[in-house]
C-alpha cells in the first residue's frame, strides 16, 4: 500500500467520525459556549471542517500563509457545515488521489505573514498540522456535546453513551 492509499483510508475514517458528531447537533446548539474563552460550538465545528478541507485547500500548495490564504469558516447552520464537509471530502479525495509519492515528500511551509511556523514534508503536514489538529478540536466538540447532555458518539470505540 502506498502513501495515498493509506491516507485515503484515513480520510474516509476521519470524515465519517466528524459526520457522526455532526449528526448529533442542531442549529439551536451553534451559539453554545462552555466558557467565555471558548469558541462557540458552531465556530468550533466550522474549524474542524475547514481543517478537513485543508487537505485540498492547503496541501497542494508549497506554502500556506495564514495571513493571506486562511479565511475562517463561520457557519450559520448545521446544513451549511454538513455541505462544506461533503463538498470538501470530494475535493480532498481527488487531491490525495492525484498527489504523487514524490509530492508527499516535498517541503510544505506554514506561515503567518513573514513568520515561518513550520516547514515539514507534506506527509507530515497531513498528519500533524491537519489531522492531529482536527482530531484535537473534534475532541473538544465531544466535550461540548457532553456538557449539553447530547449523547457522544464513539469515535475510536464505543462511548459511554453507546455501551449497553
Amino acid at each position: 500500500m502506498g502513501i495515498k492509499q493509506g491516507f485515503l483510508v484515513e480520510l474516509d475514517h476521519e470524515t465519517n467520525n466528524t459526520r457522526r458528531v455532526l449528526e448529533r447537533v442542531t442549529d439551536e446548539h451553534l451559539n453554545y459556549k462552555p466558557h467565555e474563552k471558548s469558541m462557540t460550538l458552531g465556530n468550533l465545528l466550522g474549524h474542524v471542517v475547514e481543517l478537513h478541507n485543508w487537505v485540498a485547500d492547503g496541501l497542494p500548495q508549497d506554502e500556506f500563509n495564514l495571513a493571506t490564504d486562511y479565511k475562517p469558516f463561520k457557519p450559520t447552520s448545521v446544513a451549511e457545515i454538513k455541505d462544506a464537509l461533503e463538498s470538501g471530502y470530494t475535493k480532498n479525495k481527488e487531491t490525495v488521489e492525484n498527489m504523487s509519492e514524490e509530492e508527499w515528500m516535498k517541503t510544505w511551509t506554514l506561515k503567518a505573514g513573514d513568520h515561518v511556523i513550520s516547514q515539514v514534508p507534506k506527509i507530515g503536514a497531513f498528519r500533524f498540522i491537519v489531522y492531529n489538529h482536527l482530531i484535537h478540536h473534534r475532541g473538544q466538540l465531544n466535550v461540548y456535546l457532553r456538557l449539553l447532555d447530547i449523547p457522544v458518539p464513539g469515535i475510536y470505540g464505543p462511548s459511554a453513551d453507546e455501551k449497553m
